[in-house]
């Protein structure tokens, strides 16, 4: 099968990508492979050995810790800001999360080898990973937070909004079991709190189709927590697109 390389567009589409569009770059860039990212897929499992790092374009990457009895709970959200792959660097080649496709799309993939050469470079490349992973960290433990202290209703805005900075459009597409397993509640509970924000005249919601309304207000009814990792976002990778 023919490997179709991709165009400056299209890495240009994630903004970690886009911060290196520059010649000392370029290497790395010619090495990246175009990769559909269908609803649903397993990018790796728990303790498996990562083979890629995955930068989503168009799609939206869900982290969930799994437990021994099935249930999961959602860590992190990643997108066109960033990259999902992070422990390939920090000295392991694997993760007690889980990382599904929660939004379908496209991305570009990096093989683990050439991430890990490059990083030891110690070079930019470093500095510009090592900065999206503390932003990331602070993504992980501000969820944490969210989730032992706030209502169901404010953690669901959160993560509408978080997944709003990863689109292009206010429609999102998804399951009322993929949201419940990532907020770590029954699928009622989910239901409820969607169709409060729906009589709200915040969201219109159908049954796996979401579409925001009113993001200001949305910001207004959510709880501190989103803004806290946007702020973090924007004042580590301060160069990177605004989103």
């Amino acid at each position: 099968m023919i490997q179709v390389s991709p165009t400056p567009a299209d890495y240009r589409q994630n903004h970690l990508l886009e911060a290196m569009d520059s010649p000392e770059f370029a290497p790395i860039l010619a090495l990246l492979e175009p990769v559909d990212l269908p609803l649903g897929m397993v990018l790796y499992e728990s303790g498996v050995t990562m083979n890629y790092a995955y930068f989503p374009t168009t799609a939206i990457i869900s982290l969930l810790y799994v437990m021994e009895t099935g249930a999961s709970a959602e860590i992190a959200v990643v997108g066109n800001e960033g990259m999902v792959g992070v422990a390939l660097f920090m000295g392991g080649n694997s993760t007690p999360s889980r990382a599904v496709v929660q939004s379908a799309g496209k991305g570009l993939r990096l093989r683990a080898s050439t991430l890990k050469n490059e990083f030891d470079r110690a070079g930019p490349f470093l500095h510009l990973l090592l900065r999206y992973t503390q932003a990331l960290l602070t993504q992980m433990s501000q969820t944490a937070v969210c989730n032992r202290h706030h209502s169901l209703d404010q953690q669901l805005c959160r993560w509408l909004l978080l997944s709003l900075d990863r689109l292009s459009g206010p429609d999102l597409i998804m399951t009322q079991e993929l949201i419940s397993n990532m907020l770590g509640v029954r699928r009622e509970g989910v239901t409820g709190a969607a169709l409060q924000l729906q009589a709200a005249g915040l969201i219109r919601y159908a049954r796996g189709h979401i579409t925001v309304l009113d993001r200001p207000g949305l910001e207004k009814r959510t709880c501190e927590c989103y803004q806290v990792v946007k702020r973090e976002y924007d004042r580590l990778l301060p160069n990177l697109p605004a989103r």
